[in-house]
């Protein structure tokens, strides 16, 4: 029997919507304070995802400024396909509220933000039988809206809030025969998650709870999969059912750490009495009937394009005068816009880390002014930097009010690889953290290991917040050129 591994988009991306076109699948994810915004990945099986692109990719649709904290900015977007158009529908938190961007095809262009004057977050897209727009929103309430102008024309009516756990939220509305199903998150996005159901005859209720909620939690059990909750159904071109949903892999000692955010899963769904069915998720489940191998993207970036790949995303935005592709052909060169990664501000453009063993390079050019280096990110307070400056490399460790100096090694003037080897801890002893980060460098005169440090403290069970580590490249004086950026797996 063919399997497929979970999660099948690893690494912080959270929050998934799938819609269906014809034989093809796309998917949308949170992106919180990064730009670009929305990350757009493309399947044909629902098991193997490319991203092709961003959502918001224009400062003209997403411009966070500085004082949106790390954790605020996109949310929960939903993507949905009617009348041949792509609706994606979602929040700025701290930047403007609940808006709406379209594309007559995935990759774009999408349009500017139409906003929808509704409170909360977490917003759907939903048509009835007459056309006519439905949107719920976190909370849980559904309005009526126009979807050309953002115009809410009947509500917020209350709908369902769930069994009476905390936070309900991640409202998804379909149409299925003859009943409306009201799919929600409750009980947290923390380790209480879990997806609960109502239906009625009507956007507008009244609405029957599932007998059997939650359909799906994790809380209270040692599967490896933790936090699950937050799905999106989708019907297979098969007739089969399918949801995605976020869920995370913790590591180390109690309590335990998840340091890659929360990653999208993949379950299978059944139909029964009326209601869907799904169990547990597992980390291997029977692959879809469409399910294809696929080759995996390169594993190292030459900066050889004209533009950055999708992947690559910088804190709340990117200005064009801070990076460059062909000031120097064949690097990415990078001006500092702030002085401290402690700050926003700052230029820095990463890649998630989607492995918990895995190992992240660069070719760096620094030169006689410049600070620069590779930076292992949660967010200003929590991050990991081997920092290149007045011809040291240094290890510099910023946990919550800290920052220090960790480890400095003399190196010689002209390009020096940066190296960061993350490796999951196994069988941990007490108080034991969930993987090592170990950095290296390695000039014309050999190779040194600085520091060892232990990731507890760059896991949101420490940082807070909802977002997973980011791997990068930053400038916080003067330019710097890098030739090259590596990221594998090695497990």
């Amino acid at each position: 029997m063919r399997t497929y591994g979970n999660p099948v988009i690893p690494g912080f991306h959270p929050d998934p919507s799938v819609c269906r076109v014809g034989d093809d699948y796309y998917l949308v994810c949170s992106s919180f304070e990064y730009f670009p915004g929305i990350p757009l990945f493309h399947s044909r099986d629902l098991v193997h995802w490319r991203q092709i692109g961003n959502v918001l990719d224009r400062p003209g649709q997403l411009a966070l400024p500085d004082d949106v904290p790390a954790s605020g900015g996109v949310y929960a977007p939903t993507i949905r396909h009617h009348d041949g158009i792509f609706h994606v529908v979602t929040t700025a938190v701290g930047a403007g509220g609940t808006f709406l961007v379209t594309a007559e095809r995935p990759e774009g262009p999408w349009s500017d933000p139409v906003w929808i004057d509704l409170p909360g977050i977490d917003p759907d897209l939903a048509w009835d039988e007459n056309g006519d727009c439905w949107c719920a929103m976190a909370g849980v309430t559904a309005a009526r809206i126009d979807p050309r102008t953002g115009e809410v024309l009947e509500g917020p009516l209350p709908t369902w809030s769930g069994t009476g756990l905390r936070d309900p939220e991640a409202p998804h509305l379909y149409r299925v025969g003859d009943w409306w199903y009201l799919l929600i998150a409750e009980g947290g996005t923390a380790l209480g998650h879990g997806i609960s159901a109502a239906r009625a005859r009507s956007p507008r209720g009244p609405w029957e709870p599932a007998p059997g909620n939650p359909l799906l939690s994790h809380r209270g059990t040692g599967l490896p999969v933790q936090c699950t909750g937050h799905g999106d159904l989708v019907r297979a071109a098969d007739g089969g059912w399918w949801m995605v949903l976020l869920g995370t892999r913790p590591r180390g000692y109690f309590p335990e750490f998840h340091v890659l955010g929360r990653e999208t899963f993949l379950v299978p769904v059944e139909w029964a009495d009326g209601w869907p069915r799904l169990g547990p998720v597992r980390e291997r489940h029977p692959a879809p009937a469409a399910w294809a191998p696929v080759q995996p993207p390169p594993a190292r970036d030459d900066f050889t394009g004209t533009e950055l790949a999708p992947h690559w995303i910088s804190p709340r935005r990117r200005p064009a005068g801070c990076w460059s592709l062909t000031e120097r052909p064949g690097w990415l060169t990078l001006a500092a816009t702030g002085d401290s990664t402690d700050l926003p501000g700052h230029t820095f453009v990463g890649r998630r880390q989607q492995h918990h063993d895995c190992r992240a390079a660069v070719l760096l050019d620094a030169g006689p002014s410049a600070r620069a280096g590779l930076s292992v990110r949660l967010d200003e307070a929590h991050h990991y930097d081997l920092e290149v400056a007045g011809g040291a490399a240094s290890v510099i460790a910023r946990i919550g009010p800290v920052r220090q100096c960790v480890a400095s090694h003399p190196v010689p003037a002209g390009p020096v690889t940066l190296a960061v080897d993350i490796r999951a801890t196994r069988n941990p002893p007490p108080l034991s953290g969930p993987d090592a980060i170990a950095f290296s460098v390695e000039t014309s005169e050999g190779l040194v290991r600085p520091a060892t440090l232990d990731g507890r403290y760059l896991a949101s069970e420490v940082a807070g917040g909802f977002t997973g580590r980011v791997l990068g490249m930053y400038v916080t004086e003067g330019r710097a050129a890098f030739d090259w950026f590596s990221y594998e797996s090695v497990g």
